[in-house]
């Protein structure tokens, strides 16, 4: 009997089309028909991101040319925005993307409201206490925090889920009244350096208060305006599982933008855009991004049918959760293993940390 050996790019095409047919097969017997794969290659898309450390561009900030690039990759010192400071922002909106499909699944097994709100209180608390443990363990010590990206998920996830048992306008004023009430808490208590200043602010003076001590300016009450973000993403989950056609989405999508960039634009006159205080007007500006983002890759897979060639971000895209576990735990050993037969590239000079970082995660996607 012949054997046929496949060349290595064959397999992965293979491996493609069988992952592809299978997730198309699964969904067909949903009711909402063919799973979307525009939605894991967006989950991927900002896990791959960071979970390779922004394939190490950061380290060119001081390129004379790819200088402008490098800056992307590293959070601004305060007000203002690059694509690095849209990674969490793009993280929550994407959990909420998941909410409607989630416990729709769960209703079609005949989950009652009762048994949705457990698993909702459940899901909280296990991301709480991952998020302790993942800090504990890349920090060396036992720590509580309540800035870490999954410690803020959590509190925006059960909030959300309260936010949606409302009307459609009753949503809508929800997230009106939490931008707003954020925004007249930082106002009514501006401290000496002013409402939003880095160390003066209600926020910091919170956490001082609770014995909670962080580095970067973040502040715990970030869970409030960006419960308005996961929202974002929960509208747009309920957009892309009902059936719509291609057209509808995508005019919904970019007016959902550009009303987020008119929206943030307009308040950045009377709030300042701080993304480690999480503002009104960085929630819209960030949010607007994120829509943008989401249509870009909605286009490229669904309308214009480029799926394989999104495949390897499908990989981290269905597995999110170990990703970053992986990243937040094992990135260093990955770092020491794969520069025992790298060298750490130093013999490409300047960009040396973009092959190291680049390696890192070929390692931890294989």
């Amino acid at each position: 009997m012949a054997t046929t050996v496949q060349h290595p790019v064959e397999q992965t095409e293979s491996l493609a089309e069988a992952t592809i047919e299978t997730q198309e097969a699964t969904a067909k017997k949903q009711p909402h028909g063919r799973r979307l794969l525009a939605l894991d290659a967006f989950r991927g898309l900002i896990m791959t991101t960071l979970a390779a450390h922004g394939f190490g561009l950061a380290s060119l900030q001081d390129h004379a040319s790819l200088g402008w690039l490098g800056r992307q990759f590293q959070h601004v010192p305060w007000e203002g925005m690059v694509y690095w400071d849209l990674i969490q922002p793009a993280f929550m909106f994407m959990v909420g993307l998941s909410m409607p499909f989630a416990l729709a699944a769960r209703q079609r097994r005949g989950a009652s409201s009762a048994d949705l709100f457990r698993h909702i209180a459940w899901r909280t608390f296990m991301l709480l206490l991952l998020s302790q443990v993942l800090i504990s363990v890349g920090s060396g010590q036992l720590k509580f925090q309540l800035i870490n990206v999954l410690s803020q998920i959590a509190l925006t996830y059960i909030l959300c889920y309260g936010i949606i048992q409302l009307s459609g306008r009753g949503q809508a004023l929800a997230a009106v009244l939490l931008l707003a009430g954020h925004w007249a808490l930082f106002l009514a208590f501006p401290g000496s350096d002013g409402a939003f200043s880095k160390e003066g602010n209600i926020g910091a003076v919170i956490d001082r208060f609770l014995g909670l001590h962080y580095s970067g300016f973040y502040v715990t009450l970030n869970f409030i305006p960006s419960t308005v973000t996961t929202l974002f993403g929960v509208w747009a989950g309920f957009l892309m599982m009902r059936e719509h056609a291609h057209s509808h989405r995508v005019k919904v999508l970019a007016g959902a933008a550009a009303a987020c960039f008119a929206g943030g634009a307009l308040l950045t006159l009377f709030n300042p855009m701080v993304k480690r205080l999480w503002t009104a007007s960085f929630t819209l500006a960030s949010a607007g991004w994120v829509f943008l983002l989401l249509l870009s890759l909605y286009w490229l897979v669904e309308v214009k049918g480029y799926r394989k060639a999104v495949f390897p971000l499908i990989v981290v895209g269905v597995n999110s959760i170990f990703i970053y576990s992986m990243h937040m735990v094992l990135h260093g050993w990955f770092d020491r293993a794969v520069g025992v037969f790298t060298g750490h590239y130093e013999f490409l000079g300047v960009f040396s940390a973009v092959a190291q970082a680049t390696t890192i995660f070929a390692a931890m996607w294989l």
